[in-house]
């Protein structure tokens, strides 16, 4: 297996925890540092024309797997054990629109190609960036955390008492959000939750700043 990566991408993270959970080990992971825009080069258009990360492939003769959502869901599917989305339709669907609060509605506000739009192409002050990027985040949270908190699904973990992809969906969304120092301070379901999940090996050896070539802080 190869996975394509970078310490500070939340994407890679996420995959980077679902495989850890299925305690699957990567045979080769390639580093494309998204701050050098090593995602244009050509070599890794070739690999993924989008050019966004993750990217992950079985081995020499298979296709590419691209999106962390398809992949971890794909990792579900052939991986089954142990399970990252819950049995019963109305749990997946849960799990599922949890998880999509994250990765559709809050994640591509804040990417470096969105981010280098804004203050390149339309001249966004640096600090008027992060205010777009810290809202987008907050909008993100808000909404997790109204549904955490109200849901009787909700136990331990953001759906009953096991880990499912919307816990390192959220994990991922923590992560990010402090990256751009975005006040947790009014999510404490949300940071309840994501307390669980860091003391999992699987959470806590995921981290960006776990990650070779990560600095100690951001």
């Amino acid at each position: 297996m190869k996975f394509y990566g970078f310490w500070r991408s939340i994407a890679s993270f996420r995959v980077r925890t679902a495989l850890a959970y299925k305690g699957i080990k990567p045979d080769e992971v390639i580093d494309i540092d998204l701050l050098q825009g090593k995602q244009r080069d050509e070599a890794y258009r070739k690999v993924n024309p989008q050019m966004l990360i993750p990217a992950l492939f079985e081995d020499d003769k298979s296709p590419m797997l691209f999106q962390s959502m398809a992949i971890m869901e794909y990792l579900e599917e052939t991986r089954p054990q142990p399970p990252l989305l819950p049995k019963d339709a109305f749990g997946r669907a849960r799990v599922r629109g949890l998880s999509q609060i994250v990765v559709s509605d809050a994640h591509p506000m804040s990417v470096p190609r969105v981010r280098g739009y804004l203050t390149k192409d339309l001249g966004l002050s640096e600090e008027r960036m992060l205010t777009w990027v810290r809202h987008w985040q907050s909008e993100a949270l808000s909404a997790l955390e109204t549904h955490l908190s109200r849901d009787k699904t909700t136990g331990k973990y953001c759906h009953g008492d096991a880990v499912t992809i919307a816990d390192i969906c959220l994990a991922g969304q923590v992560v990010g959000s402090g990256f751009f120092k975005t006040d947790m301070k009014p999510y404490p379901t949300v940071m309840r939750i994501f307390d669980a999940c860091m003391v999992l090996d699987a959470f806590a050896k995921s981290h960006p700043l776990k990650q070779p070539g990560a600095p100690e802080k951001v």
